[in-house]
């Protein structure tokens, strides 16, 4: 992942793209714990997350104003890197999870959305855990303007904040969580071919000349 980013890194077109890429799937992140909300039982955690999910969104499409570069102002498909597997990655997860949910404690309705909230969540927070630092280490490697670094404290502060809640839920809730994270590791897999193709396409030729 790391060789990745700092290709992406290394072009400002593709860094725009890759940046546009993280806001629409924090976009995602926060219109499906809006969606999972109850209308009257909504607590203050899932407000929060919400919120931070839609500024995540918000600071890393300013991010792009940093970038030599224009034509960024929505979320196109060809503005972003990934294609389809990026602006699938959450939907799919989220339809496994509530599959896997849905047979394994037989939940339905709003109990079915509130653990997909949980275990998606939890799901997606592992991943950035893992993620934003190895971008944050490039972006210093490399001299960029861009910063992740306080996107990096509100996730850590998030995926404790989700164990809290599965401990609640389940007993046995890393076993069930252990399931849906290897179900996102599927994905991302695939999300990761996508983008070392479509990356490898643009940086040969702009090497070449």
């Amino acid at each position: 992942m790391k060789s990745i980013l700092t290709n992406i890194v290394s072009q400002d077109p593709l860094h725009a793209m890759w940046l546009n890429t993280l806001s629409f799937m924090e976009n995602a992140g926060a219109r499906k714990i809006s969606a999972c909300e109850d209308r009257e039982l909504t607590d203050l955690m899932q407000l929060k997350h919400a919120a931070e999910e839609h500024r995540h969104a918000y600071y890393l499409k300013k991010q792009i104003g940093k970038l030599d570069v224009s034509g960024f102002d929505h979320y196109l498909l060809n503005t972003m890197l990934g294609g389809r597997e990026s602006m699938q990655y959450l939907h799919q997860l989220d339809l496994l999870t509530c599959r896997y949910l849905k047979n394994t404690f037989d939940l339905a309705g709003q109990e079915l959305k509130y653990a997909a909230y949980l275990f998606v969540t939890y799901a997606i927070e592992v991943r950035a855990d893992a993620l934003y630092p190895i971008y944050q280490e490039v972006l210093t490697e490399m001299g960029s303007k861009v910063m992740v670094k306080s996107i990096i404290l509100e996730e850590e502060g998030h995926l404790e904040e989700m164990i809290g809640q599965l401990q609640h839920f389940h007993p046995d809730w890393q076993h069930h969580a252990d399931h849906v994270i290897a179900l996102e590791q599927q994905l991302f897999d695939r999300w990761v071919s996508a983008l070392s193709k479509e990356v490898d396409q643009e940086i040969l030729p702009a090497r070449a000349n």
